[in-house]
């Protein structure tokens, strides 16, 4: 019985990633991709599993197959697609978790990622396009990239001695224990690609009945970034990719594993806050502070030198505040050296949930040294706060729209004994003047962030010697 060549179902009707024709893929012409697409939506639709589908992209070309395939989609950061995979696999093992990678992403970056998802032999499926270059980013060498090759980072060709060899990682996973089968195809002549055809439609069934990991590997074009036209390309292939990973089967155990009963993993939190030292409910500070509206879903960057304590005011201030019943985050960032380098975190306290923990527009700015006073005052809202510590910064802000606050908080600091406590300093600053956390919030919080416990009663005066200098200046 003859059968219709239509588009499969698993395909969206148009594609919206490029202006224009709204039925065609935007890969380069010669690219497998799209081959590749074509032969696991027909997969999907033969075995009648699209609806309880995800399919997980990360960065490269492979990301741009959210917008063709009619499934649950989600985008991953470079490299991490099997610990994404592997995270929505345990919560929803009737599903079928597709992991698809390139090999700039999946033998880089993620190169540890896919090597555990394997070793731990999870039921997912892994689709990896090798085509032994950086195809999105525009070119350079990647894993993969064969001895010779030229590529951006290597004009001169890829060198053993500075650049090592190509990465095979069929015959890496093959050597785990857990991983069920593992297969080399290649996209090039009508026999190969029906070769990959079987190998896509092996792996998705032994998802499908839950015998456990399964990565097809596929040889493919690049002829935008080899400087080819699309047969030169498919020839290439042939020639010289397929000589430096050979195609073939390298682990198939797929008739010796039973399959698994799916289940789905449950995480109990009983006696979790005890662990984790989280304060209960009934022991949670409810703040009584007066709330002040102008900073009531406040953005905090606090930057310094490293060895000034930033990372822990912020550590601090997120604590008290999520104690007090705020909303927070804390993102911490730091240069190459802990002491001596830069250092800078984001925090949001808010009694709205937060977006992102990122703050690229502060409401105030907490600068320690006076190149993040000049680095990051220029960000602050108009009519926001710049509290900035005067015993390390003798010149002054150039912002005319903003609140300023100055305080000596090192020289503070030096009276009582210890430079290192003037990060309280500024914490009881910042709370005497914005109102937002009150001196006993953020006292029963220093618990919970200065690990040594003698040192508590020193940070605690630090902090009221903050305050005092603040409610004194007005």
């Amino acid at each position: 019985m003859a059968k219709a060549l239509i588009k499969a179902d698993s395909f969206y009707e148009i594609y919206e990633r490029k202006d224009g024709i709204k039925d065609v893929t935007h890969y380069c012409p010669g690219c497998g991709h799209g081959v590749l697409h074509k032969l696991i939506a027909e997969a999907l639709d033969d075995f009648g599993i699209r609806e309880k589908s995800i399919l997980i992209s990360p960065v490269g070309c492979s990301v741009f197959a959210y917008y063709y395939f009619r499934l649950g989609n989600i985008q991953a950061a470079h490299g991490r697609a099997p610990a994404v995979a592997t995270g929505i696999k345990r919560v929803h093992p009737e599903s079928v978790v597709i992991s698809y990678q390139g090999d700039g992403d999946l033998a880089a970056i993620g190169g540890n990622n896919i090597l555990q998802a394997a070793n731990r032999g999870e039921n997912i499926t892994v689709f990896f396009v090798n085509n032994a270059i950086y195809g999105m980013t525009g070119g350079q060498m990647a894993p993969t990239t064969l001895i010779g090759q030229k590529t951006t980072t290597t004009p001169y060709g890829r060198n053993v001695v500075n650049e090592g060899y190509p990465v095979r990682v069929c015959e890496l996973l093959a050597t785990l224990d857990a991983p069920v089968y593992i297969e080399r195809v290649a996209l090039t002549d009508a026999k190969n690609t029906s070769k990959v055809r079987r190998a896509v439609r092996k792996a998705l069934q032994n998802q499908i009945d839950n015998k456990g990991f399964s990565l097809v590997e596929v040889l493919s074009a690049c002829p935008s970034n080899w400087k080819m036209t699309p047969v030169q390309a498919k020839q290439w292939v042939e020639d010289n990719l397929i000589k430096q990973f050979p195609l073939g089967v390298y682990k198939d155990l797929t008739d010796q594993i039973k399959p698994k009963k799916a289940e789905k993993q449950v995480f109990s939190v009983d006696g979790l806050k005890e662990k984790l030292n989280i304060p209960m409910e009934e022991e949670k500070y409810s703040t009584s502070v007066k709330e002040a509206k102008e900073f009531r879903n406040m953005k905090l960057k606090i930057a310094g030198f490293g060895g000034q304590g930033i990372l822990l005011l912020g550590l601090g201030m997120a604590q008290a505040a999520m104690q007090a019943g705020y909303n927070v985050s804390w993102l911490p960032s730091y240069g190459p050296e802990m002491r001596g380098g830069t250092a800078n975190c984001h925090v949001n306290i808010s009694k709205e949930r937060i977006g992102s923990p990122l703050v690229s527009k502060p409401t105030v700015v907490i600068a320690m040294n006076l190149p993040s006073m000049e680095k990051f005052q220029s960000e602050i809202e108009p009519g926001g706060l710049l509290l900035y510590d005067t015993s390390l910064i003798t010149q002054k802000p150039v912002r005319d729209d903003i609140k300023v606050l100055g305080i000596p908080a090192t020289q503070i600091a030096d009276n009582l004994g210890n430079t290192r406590i003037a990060n309280m300093v500024i914490m009881g600053a910042f709370i005497a003047y914005t109102s937002v956390l009150d001196k006993q919030a953020v006292i029963n919080a220093l618990p919970f962030f200065i690990k040594r416990k003698n040192l508590i009663p020193l940070n605690e005066k630090a902090i009221v010697e903050g305050m005092n200098y603040v409610l004194s200046s007005n």
